[in-house]
Parts: structure tokens; sequence; C-alpha cells
């Protein structure tokens, strides 16, 4: 038996799903399939094989280094791989040992932008057929198990913010070499604040086609194409979609837009808010709501219009509101993603909710009678790891539907309202998720302590760096 057949990895969806791909393989001419999973920074990790050695690798996997989970965001190994434990206390992490990618046919999809080329989504597994615990496409699913529990499926929907420049020099001399290495110069494609008009949307039409043909055919459900508020700054929104989908399309569009990007002579960025006079912060809000299992209606509509959401929304709301803090890591999880928070700006620094309100972090939309009822969180940086993004909301609402967590009052004017603040620091909201038992208990103590190790790793490398802040502030002053 084949190591998915073995230990019963695949669902009897998945098995029509391979023996569907199989026909597409032949049809299509593919010649190479990219393996790939997401790790821990949500970044796409795997190995490329030839057809007839993929083919029989859907099932059997594919060996992968168990120290792709100790990389920090330069790909340096934080944790001590060659001491017992591999530095993660478990015997199956010792000594850069393997795993194995298993795919899930059901994501297989085959990429217009590189000819011949077959891509497949995986999860990740020890050799014993235990899902490797920090395989965070696992965690997220486990949080779904838990909200089907309830009766309830999750639906969410997107709002990607990002820039894409003209590359002028992409700093390949050795010299440029690092970990990380030096990041290419560029050029803007427009100027900006010119938000949502039509002659800067034909300034850049030529890029948005190229992205818009290159993701075509990969069933990403792309509902608008927008030019954002400053230089050279895009939106993509995307339609709804139940369970872990959202998550499984926003791992593969940004990897799209990169690549497709990178063969064209431009650099796309989902970073937060890039150093470059004049450009802005991008954003990502996800939009969110909860399906009965038995109906399959919003469970968020309230009954009539003397509430913004159902007595289920209300409850869902609040347990946001409470794990907002400790939920920060997981949604802005990077050092440069803090310089977006400010006061009175769409980017929200404190903890709290509004109705049709830009200005609180969580956004109610809808209402009686209105099947797109659903909240929008404001607070992320489309750099977030989607499945624990997402898997943090699901837990912090269903903790509030627990504890059934009453809802404080809209915040009408939301930086005169008081509330509890956001944390300014990545340090702080690491601190903040440590100190969070609901996520702790949700995503598991070893998952949040290994999670956290790996940030202190990137504060740590930080915190020794000599920024231009202090050479300007200090090198001729004293």
């Amino acid at each position: 038996m084949s190591f998915v057949e073995n230990h019963g990895l695949w669902t009897d969806a998945q098995h029509t799903a391979y023996a569907d791909l199989l026909e597409r393989l032949k049809q299509h001419d593919i010649q190479v399939v990219r393996f790939s999973f997401p790790d821990q920074h949500g970044l796409l990790r795997g190995k490329t094989l030839v057809v007839d050695e993929a083919i029989k690798a859907f099932k059997s996997g594919v060996t992968l280094t168990s120290t792709l989970f100790a990389k920090d965001t330069s790909h340096r190994t934080v944790f001590p791989v060659f001491t017992t434990g591999g530095g993660f206390h478990m015997p199956e992490m010792q000594g850069a040992c393997d795993t194995l990618m298993v795919a899930d046919p059901e994501t297989f999809r085959i990429l217009p932008w590189a000819p011949h080329t077959g891509w497949v989504l995986c999860d990740v597994y020890f050799t014993n057929g235990r899902p490797v615990p920090f395989g965070t496409r696992h965690l997220f699913r486990r949080a779904l198990d838990q909200l089907a529990n309830h009766g309830f499926e999750f639906m969410s929907g997107l709002e990607v913010e990002f820039h894409v420049f003209k590359v002028t020099d992409p700093h390949m001399k050795p010299e440029h070499s690092g970990q990380p290495g030096l990041p290419p110069e560029v050029e803007l494609l427009s100027h900006g604040y010119q938000y949502l008009t039509e002659l800067r949307y034909d300034a850049v039409d030529h890029v948005m086609e190229m992205l818009r043909r290159g993701i075509d055919g990969l069933d990403l459900q792309v509902r608008s194409l927008e030019v954002e508020y400053g230089p050279s700054q895009f939106e993509f929104t995307f339609a709804p979609a139940k369970g872990i989908r959202s998550a499984d399309d926003m791992i593969l569009f940004r990897s799209a837009v990169k690549q497709i990007c990178q063969r064209n002579g431009y650099h796309a960025t989902f970073m937060c808010r890039p150093r470059i006079p004049n450009v802005v912060s991008s954003g990502w809000h996800l939009h969110q709501s909860l399906v009965n299992v038995g109906d399959g209606c919003n469970a968020f509509i309230p009954a009539d219009g003397s509430a913004s959401l159902s007595t289920t929304g209300q409850h869902y709301l609040a347990g946001l509101l409470a794990h907002a803090k400790g939920a920060t890591a997981l949604s802005t999880p990077t050092i440069n993603g803090y310089r977006r928070y400010r006061p009175y700006s769409n980017a929200p620094d404190r903890a709290i909710w509004g109705c049709d309100n830009r200005g609180v972090m969580l956004r109610v939309l809808g209402g009686a009678n209105d099947p797109a009822t659903r909240v929008e969180n404001r607070v992320g940086e489309p750099t977030a790891n989607p499945y624990l993004y997402f898997g943090s909301q699901v837990l912090s609402g269903l903790d509030g539907l627990r504890r059934k967590l009453a809802l404080p009052p809209s915040a009408d004017t939301p930086y005169e309202t008081h509330a509890e603040a956001l944390p300014r620091t990545l340090a702080d909201a690491i601190d903040a998720l440590r100190a969070d038992e609901c996520l702790r208990e949700g995503f598991g103590s070893a998952f949040v302590d290994y999670f956290c190790e790996l940030k202190e790793a990137e504060i740590n490398r930080f915190n020794l760096e000599v920024t231009e802040w202090e050479h300007r502030e200090y090198f001729e002053t004293f």
C-alpha cells in the first residue's frame, strides 16, 4: 500500500480529484509538477518532479528535510537541529531528518505562466504518518473542525493590497548576495493619491492585464482589480468561499503575482510598508462570517433591524475583540507591519468595532435581510500566513460563542472611544500571543512557543542592526 493509503490521508473527494488530475496531466502535455507546501511564514517551499515521478509521488509522498520548519524569514536555521530532539523536543525532528509532503489533489492547477508545469499544494507528515505539528494548514483545518462541531462553516472573502514596481537593477552581483540578499532597485509605475481614478488605472493597465492573464485559469475567484491610494499600489478582491479555500487561494495568489512579475521585469511585494519615498502601507482586509451547516444560511444575519448582527454574530465578534491582542502576531507577523498602525487612519490601532466605519478594527457590514452580513477585520498585513490569520479568527470567535461573551457598544467615533490598544511592536504582540490561553489551547502550546521563538530570532537580528534613523539622529549630533 502507498503512504497515503496506509495512513488514510485522503478523503473520497481527494481520491476522485486524483483520478481527474491524471487525465489532465495527459491532456495538457504536462512535463513537470511542482509539489509545494506553505511553511510557517506562508511561503511556498517544495520540489519539482518530472511527470512520471510525480504520478507516483502523489500517493507515496515527496521527501523534504525537517529543517525547513526551523527557518526564520531570512531562511536561517533558528533551532539546533543536530541536538537531542532537534531543538523541538521531538525525536521526529532530530538530525535534519526527512518528512513527507503529501499532495492535496483538489488543489491541483496548471500554471498559465510556466509552460507544461503542474502545481499542487501539499501537507507535511512525519514518516510515521503523524502530521507535522508546525504545519499551519493542519492547524487551520483543526480549527475548522472545532467550528464544524458547533454546527458552523467559516466563510471568508479577501481584499489584498500590494505594490508592483519596475526593476531597474536586480542586484545580482556576487557581493549583493546574502541572507537575505540586497533587494532590487525599482522605479514607480505611476504616481499615487489619485485613488480609484480611471486615468491611473489605465496607466498601469498593461501590468494589470499581465497579472490577470497570468492567473487566468487558476480558479482564484478574483472579483476586482483596483488602483489603490499610493504610488504603484494595487488591490485585488476575491469572492467569498467556505472553509480552507480562501486561505489556499491567498497562498497561490501571492506566489503567482510575484512569479509573473519576476518573469517580466517587475517586482511585486506584499511587504506592508516598503522603504520607498512616498509609498504608503498595504493592508489585508479579511471579511468573515459563519454559515449554518444545517441550512447553509448566514448565521450572522439579525432577525430584525434592531441589531447589526444576530446573537451568534455578536458572540463571535466579542470573541474577536477579546483576543485581538493575542491574535495580532498572527495577522501582523513582521516588524514592518507595525509601521502601519496609526491613529486617525484606515489602519486601526485599538481593539474596537463599529457599523460600516473604516476607522475601527472590526467593521460590521450588512444587517437584517442581507445575506452578505459579515465582519471585516482591517488589522492584517498582506504578508500574514493565511492559515494562522484565519485560524486565529476562528478560535477567537469560537471562544466568544462558547462563553456567550457580551458585545460592547458600537464605536461611531473610534479614535475618541476608550478601547484596549493593539500591540505597537512585534515584540509586544509576541508577548500577548504567549499569554492568550485560548489561542494557546487552540493552536497548541508547542506551536505557540515555536512560532514565538522564530519571531524572537527575527527581532533579535533586527535589534543588532544600525538603522539609517540612528545614523541620522546621532552621528553628527554627538
